[in-house]
């Protein structure tokens, strides 16, 4: 068997086919074609996608999209992108945005770093949001965490000068080398202090998922880690919108 000569892109994702509810899909069928972002030969301009010049908002992996649709709609001087990969997520969000008659709020199905890389020009969000993504428990899967260091570096280049990385895992382990790689990255700096976690219940960062708060009550941590990227102006709060 021959071997290829270009190494296999690793992913931080397993795709999965899942069913959906006739109710989702009709979400999906009614919503898309306002809410559902094509990708294009050319980068995106969120400014013509939304409709209106905003501060933008990024979230990776959304899940059923409880962050996304609850900081849309407590923030609706914001606009919000969420990129996530798998349908029952998006048919999700779209249920939402139909059932909060929301209008700032934008989905992408597709490979995050894909995006990112070719899609979405630099000096674009305030503030880029990634909760409890896949923690890969085994060793051996590690390599396929989406937090490494040429990502992290990828998603600074995104950030507005001042803008905010807020990541949270439930895995100490994952926890810890996220801590590890956002604070190698010489262009940005813990908002909370060398080495320290955010207290997402002190602080009001984030709306707890279901998920989440099933875990808690199992005693399962929860780590938050808010990062800015470098300015020479006055740095942005940690505190969401």
């Amino acid at each position: 068997m021959k071997t290829s000569i270009f190494p296999r892109e690793i992913k931080s994702f397993v795709r999965r086919q899942r069913r959906i509810t006739s109710r989702l899909q009709k979400a999906i069928d009614t919503a898309w074609p306002k809410f559902g972002v094509e990708i294009i030969d050319e980068k995106l301009n969120l400014d013509v996608i939304f409709e209106r010049p905003a501060e933008k908002i990024l979230e990776i992996g959304f899940g059923l999209g409880d962050t996304l649709l609850s900081m849309a709609i407590q923030n609706p001087q914001c606009d919000y992108l969420g990129i996530e990969v798998h349908e029952p997520g998006v048919a999700s969000v779209m249920m939402g945005i139909i059932e909060n008659n929301l209008t700032n709020i934008r989905v992408i199905q597709n490979d995050a770093v894909k995006i990112l890389k070719e899609k979405i020009p630099d000096n674009t969000f305030s503030r880029i949001h990634i909760y409890f993504p896949d923690p890969w428990q085994k060793k051996r899967h590690h390599k396929r965490r989406i937090i490494q260091p040429d990502f992290v570096e990828l998603l600074r280049h995104k950030l507005i000068n001042g803008g905010v990385i807020h990541c949270a895992t439930d895995w100490e382990n994952y926890a810890h080398h996220m801590m590890t790689v956002l604070s190698d990255n010489p262009g940005l700096k813990n908002c909370i202090g060398e080495n320290q976690f955010a207290d997402n219940e002190q602080l009001q960062l984030r709306h707890n998922t279901k998920f989440e708060k099933r875990g808690v009550k199992l005693g399962h941590g929860v780590w938050d880690l808010v990062f800015i990227k470098k300015t020479h102006n006055p740095p942005k709060s940690p505190t969401a919108p």
